[in-house]
């Protein structure tokens, strides 16, 4: 067996869940554009470093997702595999859902599950739509979503076993979850009885059918609200962080009026999906502030939430779109990890004492 002070002591009661979707990146950006391909083989590979990274950090237990194209299977393969002289595993269970439908539906009721049954962070494996989808269903927990899906606008590029240290420190409570988190905000969508939430962008265009969801003719697009705007993003949000910047815990976000294939004042080069870098004409761009109901002035077309078209509007639905600072808990991995090192948590022979200081 492993010396003792090769791991952290086991905190009782600590339990991180892991949501690996099997579906993320699948859509019509992989024929429209050179989007990444994640596939689940490399999920089942980053939820194995994630489990050995919480085992090393002291969670007690695990919850893995299970599903019907392999991921879950090949995790189970490599448990029953383990040699007796492995480094320590948290328990280990499988979160079954009682019919797999293949739709967001199966993330937010395992990531329901995984609450109810004690997960107070939850890593998602994933793109911005599974986000959307688990912060319907993860109240107070602390997700950590790790890029693999198509457009990663929200979730961010982890490797996998320092992002599960970093989920390690938080469920142990060695990092308190107020430090090592933040509330994310969100863009509340109504439109007539339909209310759709984002959590990086709502993009209005003239196209009038949802049809295959994504979004990538940058001449349809007319009216963008983001809750926050990285330069240095991918997808529709950074036509507005190349304009406005706003930062993910700035509280107001950007709205941008766009020109779509009219003379436009402002052009901008934006990369709006893997591998396109696009012309995007622009009227304005200005801040969002929260708590204020913008009224969307297209008289027709669709409503995209996170990049993929979710409603269709005719003249006698009225849409509106209010930023809120009620997103889901993020767990944010540099701040957790900077307390690690300053305070020596990843050192297992450091006293109490030397912890504390």
């Amino acid at each position: 067996m492993p010396s003792a002070s090769t791991e952290l002591p086991v905190v009782a009661g600590s339990c991180i869940g892991i949501v690996a979707n099997p579906m993320s990146g699948r859509d019509i950006r992989r024929l429209v554009a050179q989007a990444s391909v994640f596939p689940n083989a490399e999920k089942t590979n980053m939820a194995l470093r994630l489990i050995a990274a919480a085992g090393a950090t002291g969670v007690a237990r695990v919850l893995m997702s299970t599903d019907a194209m392999g991921v879950a299977a090949g995790v189970l393969r490599a448990h029953d595999k383990r040699r007796a002289d492995a480094a320590r595993w948290p328990e280990l269970e499988f979160v079954e859902l009682d019919a797999i439908s293949g739709t967001a539906d199966d993330t937010r009721a395992l990531v329901r599950r995984m609450v109810d049954a004690g997960a107070s962070v939850i890593v998602l494996l994933g793109g911005d739509g599974t986000v959307r989808a688990a912060a319907a269903a993860s109240g107070d927990a602390a997700l950590l979503p790790l890029s693999t899906g198509t457009n990663n606008a929200f979730p961010e590029m982890w490797e996998a076993t320092v992002a599960g240290t970093a989920a390690g420190l938080v469920s142990t409570g060695r990092v308190p979850v107020d430090e090592a988190t933040y509330r994310a905000k969100a863009l509340h969508v109504v439109a007539g009885a339909s209310h759709e939430l984002a959590l990086v962008d709502v993009c209005v265009s003239t196209v009038t059918h949802v049809g295959s969801r994504a979004l990538w003719q940058p001449a349809t697009l007319r009216e963008l609200y983001c809750a926050f705007a990285e330069p240095h993003a991918i997808g529709l949000s950074s036509i507005a962080g190349l304009l406005h910047p706003a930062a993910r815990t700035d509280p107001h976000g950007v709205v941008v009026r766009l020109a779509g294939a009219d003379a436009a004042p402002q052009t901008v080069l934006a990369p709006i999906a893997p591998g396109v870098v696009a012309p995007v004409g622009v009227h304005r761009a200005g801040p969002l502030d929260p708590g204020r109901s913008h009224a969307v002035e297209l008289e027709r077309g669709t409503v995209a939430v996170d990049g993929e078209r979710e409603i269709e509007f005719g003249p006698t639905t009225p849409v509106t779109v209010t930023l809120a600072a009620d997103g889901p808990r993020v767990l944010d991995v540099r701040t957790v990890l900077a307390a690690a090192a300053q305070r020596r948590l990843l050192d297992p022979d450091a006293t109490t004492e030397e912890v504390r200081s």
